[in-house]
């Protein structure tokens, strides 16, 4: 038994069993890769695979075993890379982040120009995507962690903690009616034309739960990813625009303003996810510390083994 076949019945799943796409992954050879997964499959005297003529079509009972199996143990090579990495280099490396695009746009700027102050060495990458998406990068090692709002909170595999709450806002033209009226309603805002974000982003269910428990069926004219495209509508009169609070600046936003909307929508937590049984560098810590200084590196520590698993803010 060796590396090169757990490498290459891993990367077989991912690659939805097509095996030579698995070896164009780890360049090398297909019949290299058949050959090293039946090898394997003689050694354990068990099929991994189930077959139809020479192609694999899904995994056995005892595959399903063999592979957790597997991911452990590559895992636990991986933590061993980045353990030689980071004490070769303590003050550089690469570093990934998989987030959505408001949290990128919104509220990633400072923490990342802080981070870099005190690493200008490490390489930081961002992946943005929708929350199931930026999870699953985490899961595959893609990204050193993930940062979003909606989804990620009970995924397997994945340890998450709060970072900060927030509120959404209702935007309008400065002239609109909504401004003259004390406290806005559910009511009141579903008589308009609505502007908001696509299901899977920021807080949308929520957004969606509080018009349901009213019983409202509000006219949600057009769905963006982008908090700046959904201002953009507002502006041309479209309609009145829900939002995450952050993605709302007075002075960058002039010709719109902002009725916050926590007593309407509830508050949001937009959380940070790492892979369970990760080997974090020290400056991942440093950026989770950035990001929420309400956590460090020991709460982090304990909620990677385990402790503190219903930690809220």
């Amino acid at each position: 038994m060796n590396l090169h076949q757990l490498r290459f019945v891993r990367e077989a799943v991912r690659q939805n069993y097509n095996l030579t796409d698995a070896a164009k992954a780890l360049f090398t050879s297909q019949p290299g890769v058949s050959k090293a997964i039946i090898e394997l499959e003689e050694e354990l005297g068990v099929d991994i695979f189930t077959r139809h003529g020479k192609r694999i079509r899904g995994l056995t009972e005892p595959g399903r075993l063999v592979l957790s199996s597997v991911e452990l143990i590559m895992q636990e090579i991986d933590s061993l890379k980045r353990i030689g990495k980071e004490y070769a280099a303590q003050d550089s490396g690469s570093f990934t982040i998989a987030t959505t695009h408001t949290q990128a746009r919104y509220t990633l700027p400072k923490v990342v120009q802080a981070f870099m102050q005190k690493y200008p060495k490490v390489r930081l990458s961002l992946l943005q995507g929708n929350p199931k998406q930026i999870a699953e990068m985490v899961q595959r090692d893609q990204a050193d962690l993930a940062i979003a709002t909606e989804s990620i909170a009970a995924i397997d595999g994945l340890i998450t903690l709060p970072c900060y709450q927030w509120e959404h806002v209702v935007v309008v033209p400065p002239d609109h009616p909504l401004l003259k009226i004390k406290s806005v309603t559910l009511e009141e805002v579903a008589e308009h034309h609505i502007i908001t974000y696509d299901a899977a982003f920021a807080g949308r269910s929520r957004i969606d739960q509080a018009f349901e428990k009213r019983g409202l069926k509000p006219d949600v004219l057009l769905e963006a990813i982008d908090a700046d495209v959904i201002k953009t509508y507002v502006e041309l009169g479209m309609g009145v625009g829900i939002i995450a609070g952050m993605a709302f600046d007075p002075e960058r936003d002039r010709n719109l303003r902002a009725i916050p909307a926590g007593h309407l929508f509830g508050m949001n937590v937009s959380r940070v996810a790492v892979k369970q049984g990760a080997y974090l560098r020290s400056y991942i810590y440093t950026f989770i510390e950035l990001l929420a200084p309400t956590l460090n590196r020991k709460l982090i520590e304990q909620a990677m083994k385990g402790e503190h698993e219903n930690y809220e803010l």
